[in-house]
């Protein structure tokens, strides 16, 4: 089988579909997910996955909050593709697990099924805000949580990075 692998900006090799622990890194994941903008780069302003990975870790009850800031991090290592999308594509769907897996595992997070509906929730409500506030027409979108009141005022790469670095030492305890 052809070996399929990608670069970091660390110079670490990550391997899919079959992640090592020693491949992945924090501030690999931070630096990703603040240079990657929400919804495929398709909304008004530029909002990072990074600020809302953030954002979802503040929803969520203490025991959670590493889960939900790490909730989107395979998107570190593979393409960020939209929901319905994803749908269509099994073995991405395959691929994008086996990352989540290892990267729980490497930040020892373990996950019951109750656990992964409340991040779900979070991602969702965070969801709904970041339409309101940043797509305009969202009227087919089958959104059924409530945005949040505050209007979302999005960082910089910078500040995403960071502040996904500092939620991250913050949660993780290091």
């Amino acid at each position: 089988m052809k070996e399929v692998w990608i670069q970091t900006v660390s110079g670490k090799r990550a391997d899919l579909p079959t992640p090592k622990l020693d491949q992945i890194d924090i501030n690999d994941i931070a630096y990703a997910l603040a240079m990657k903008c929400r919804f495929n780069g398709q909304c008004k302003k530029f909002y990072s996955v990074a600020e809302h990975s953030v954002r979802v870790s503040w929803l969520l009850p203490a025991e959670l909050t590493l889960a939900g800031l790490l909730h989107d991090a395979n998107e570190a290592y593979l393409p960020d593709i939209p929901r319905p999308v994803k749908e269509l594509i099994p073995d991405y769907k395959r691929v994008e697990n086996l990352l989540e897996d290892t990267i729980n595992l490497k930040y020892g997070i373990v996950l019951s099924d109750e656990d992964k509906r409340h991040i779900k929730r979070a991602d969702n409500v965070m969801l709904a805000t970041e339409a309101r506030d940043f797509m305009g027409n969202t009227t087919d979108w089958g959104l059924t949580e409530i945005p949040l009141k505050r209007p979302i005022k999005p960082w910089t790469i910078d500040e995403s990075r960071w502040g996904f670095l500092e939620a991250f030492n913050l949660f993780a305890g290091d």
